[in-house]
């Protein structure tokens, strides 16, 4: 698999082999994805087997350190197809001598997609085949078209919460790592007005959102749902202005390393311990207007 073509009717989506990331989507008559471009050459990137950064972009582990880019490896490794159909497609990534020698752990990943008219469902499956816990984090990390309207104002947009989201925020240092400090949070209720001045001190971090869906309009009433199961934490975030035309909402389960925190990564802050033979899932569905 290079690419696989989900379609129905009008609606499509690509799927590359590399990350099993989603490249494009076209749902309720409109193209939702980000084009990725220099600035920022991602689409929906997943993210494992961590979130975010980890200190000195390295993973230790009962004595040992072992290097571990921003975001994990999954991102930039090629899985393998294992179904697909004109509307759904199964991938999996398994470790290897390449994974093992950053991440020391034996896993299994399957992504699976389904599309239909107005919804694309994300599905996400981790198990762990080895006799050991599985210390580990995943996440999405999907960029959309904004303005979400060719010529509409980016502050034409805004986003809805499903509840009121009091906060507070959390937001990263200059080193990529979470910042101690609590900050008030831009939500009114559940209406965040958006503006690219949001994300000058990088993303809006949201460890514990009372939130499982969220809903992106612009006026003039262009919009979509996104709803995920699984995932505790939500991250907003943007290139600063001036920046590319892309706002990417990103459900998490794990976070970058707290600043100051240089522990065990079984012992890691927001990541979980999967025992021996278990499975973990998580899905993302999102919905556009018909």
């Amino acid at each position: 698999m290079d690419i696989h073509r989900l379609h129905t009717g009008e609606a499509e989506a690509l799927i590359a082999a590399t990350g099993a990331e989603l490249q494009s989507l076209r749902l309720g008559g409109r193209d939702l994805l980000w084009t990725a471009g220099p600035l920022w050459p991602r689409h929906a990137p997943l993210l494992f087997p961590i979130v975010g950064r980890l200190k000195d972009d390295t993973l230790r582990y009962d004595g040992a350190a072992f290097p571990m880019p921003r975001h994990g490896f999954a991102r930039d490794r090629d899985f393998s197809l294992l179904e697909a159909t004109a509307t759904t497609c199964t991938a999996e990534l398994r470790d290897d001598a390449a994974s093992r020698a950053s991440y020391p752990f034996p896993f299994v990943l399957r992504v699976a997609y389904t599309l239909n008219a107005t919804s694309l469902r994300m599905d996400l499956a981790l198990r762990n085949p080895g006799t050991a816990p599985l210390p580990a984090s995943l996440g999405l990390h999907p960029a959309f078209r904004w303005p979400l309207v060719p010529d509409l104002p980016k502050a034409a947009h805004r986003l809805v919460f499903e509840v009121d989201e009091p906060g507070p925020l959390r937001r990263l240092t200059p080193a990529g790592l979470l910042g101690p400090e609590p900050h008030p949070t831009p939500i009114q209720r559940t209406v965040l007005p958006l503006r690219e001045t949001l994300f000058s001190e990088d993303a809006l971090i949201f460890l514990e959102p009372r939130s499982r869906s969220l809903r992106f309009e612009a006026e003039g009433g262009s919009a979509f749902t996104l709803r995920w199961e699984g995932f505790p934490h939500l991250g907003i975030w943007a290139k600063s202005d001036p920046g590319p035309a892309f706002l990417c909402l990103e459900p998490w389960e794990g976070h970058a390393d707290p600043e100051g925190w240089d522990g065990d990564f079984a012992t890691k802050p927001g990541g979980f311990l999967l025992p021996p033979g278990a499975t973990r899932r998580w899905n993302l569905t999102l919905t556009a207007d018909s």
